[in-house]
């Protein structure tokens, strides 16, 4: 598996942020991972980085993760952008997939994020 990939993590939960970096970094040890806390820090992040992988928080304030993702897609039309929520109504999902967003049901898991990244990897 190649190395050496970037993350950007966004969620206004640190707590969120801090499990998922856990689970991504106990399994992809190599990769760098980065952390904003809503979309106006993650569009800076994104400013000056580019990611290979963005995992965005459905519910933050402000601008939604659906909005956000939206507008990562427009600029990085080849990323893995996903969509981690708790929110599983159909209509968000279809929201997302139209939007080109994978989705990643909440509470986050190791074993979700590592199987989710493993089949991105794979397809890759």
């Amino acid at each position: 598996m190649p190395n050496n990939k970037s993350v950007l993590l966004v969620d206004d939960s640190k707590f969120a942020r801090l499990l998922v970096k856990t689970f991504i970094s106990s399994n992809f040890t190599d990769w760098e991972i980065d952390e904003a806390e809503d979309a106006a820090k993650a569009l800076e992040m994104v400013d000056t980085k580019t990611y290979d992988y963005m995992l965005v928080d459905f519910n933050m304030p402000g601008m939604d993760g659906l909005e956000l993702g939206g507008k990562l897609r427009e600029r990085f039309p080849g990323a893995v952008i996903a969509l981690l929520t708790a929110n599983i109504q159909q209509e968000i999902q279809n929201k997302a997939e139209s939007l080109g967003l994978d989705f990643i049901p909440k509470p986050p898991t190791e074993e979700k994020i590592r199987d989710y990244i493993m089949s991105r990897e794979a397809a890759q």
